[in-house]
């Protein structure tokens, strides 16, 4: 630990019309966008959009959660679950691990209640930095149990995805995750309760060919990727350019497969008014 007081900072040029300096790469980040030059606070301070752009960096799942629930309201659930190699895939316990300090979670989706505008919710999401999102046999109990818990207690559901689709190092087991979280949407809505599914830069694969694709409200934010398979797999195989707009967002919004794209600034507002609204109808 101590060690690691001494260690020499990583640098990045930063070059202005007059002048160029290193400063340490943890102060600055160069958005993938517009290659503007960005102060680390203060992309914090704007929910990490790029103020030129509108670029929307990635967020963490307890970043997420931060920026989402009011303010010391969530509450986990099934913090004890964690993944296995049930197919003994070599190095897979290993990616895990990895994943497991890199993220500081068990598995790459967070599940627990809390409230929004004071509106009780049960709230799931997924984390892009562990392997990439993907659902495995965890993701998918832990997903459909906040589902049961929220039919259990009468509370709505928001879900944000953020996922590479089904993990490949489970096989079978995690394409199964498809049907049980798919089923356990189903049940929640014979309940008639309402489910909010937020989809996040990127959603594609087998979570949004299941659960992700069948919220009552479909939401995204600006810019995300959104599709079963990845554009490249798909320029490759019908051998023609796609547009550049393809299987983005707003594309989407277009053809009706999304309700709503939000800046990630109108996302919480909108969910309290849409949580409100659903309340009130719940007790006429």
């Amino acid at each position: 630990m101590l060690k690691d007081l001494f260690r020499k900072p990583k640098y990045v040029t930063v070059r202005t019309e007059t002048s160029s300096r290193d400063v340490p790469d943890t102060l600055w980040l160069k958005c993938p966008r517009c290659a503007e030059i960005i102060y680390t606070r203060e992309l914090e301070r704007n929910l990490k959009v790029c103020r030129k752009c509108s670029y929307h960096f990635r967020l963490t799942a307890s970043e997420r959660i931060a920026v989402t629930l009011d303010d010391g309201t969530f509450a986990e659930y099934d913090r004890d679950l964690s993944p296995t190699n049930p197919l003994q895939f070599p190095d897979y316990e290993q990616k895990i691990q990895a994943a497991q300090k890199e993220t500081g979670l068990d598995e790459a989706v967070l599940v627990g209640e809390g409230t929004i505008a004071g509106q009780p919710v049960v709230i799931g999401v997924l984390d892009s930095r562990f392997i990439m999102g993907s659902m495995g046999s965890v993701v998918g109990e832990k997903v459909s149990r906040a589902f049961e818990q929220a039919r259990d207690r009468n509370f709505p559901v928001i879900m944000f995805s953020a996922s590479g689709g089904a993990r490949m190092q489970e096989g079978l087991l995690s394409l199964m995750q498809m049907a049980k979280t798919s089923a356990a949407v189903n049940r929640f809505s014979q309940a008639g309760l309402l489910f909010v599914s937020v989809l996040t830069d990127p959603t594609t694969g087998g979570v949004l060919a299941s659960y992700a694709s069948l919220g009552d409200i479909i939401i995204a934010e600006p810019g995300a990727l959104i599709g079963f398979t990845g554009p490249r797999v798909i320029e490759q195989t019908i051998r023609q350019k796609l547009p550049p707009d393809f299987q983005r967002a707003e594309m989407h919004l277009k053809h009706g497969f999304v309700d709503l794209v939000l800046e990630r600034s109108q996302i919480k507002p909108t969910l309290g008014r849409i949580l409100a609204f659903h309340s009130r109808g719940g007790d006429r």
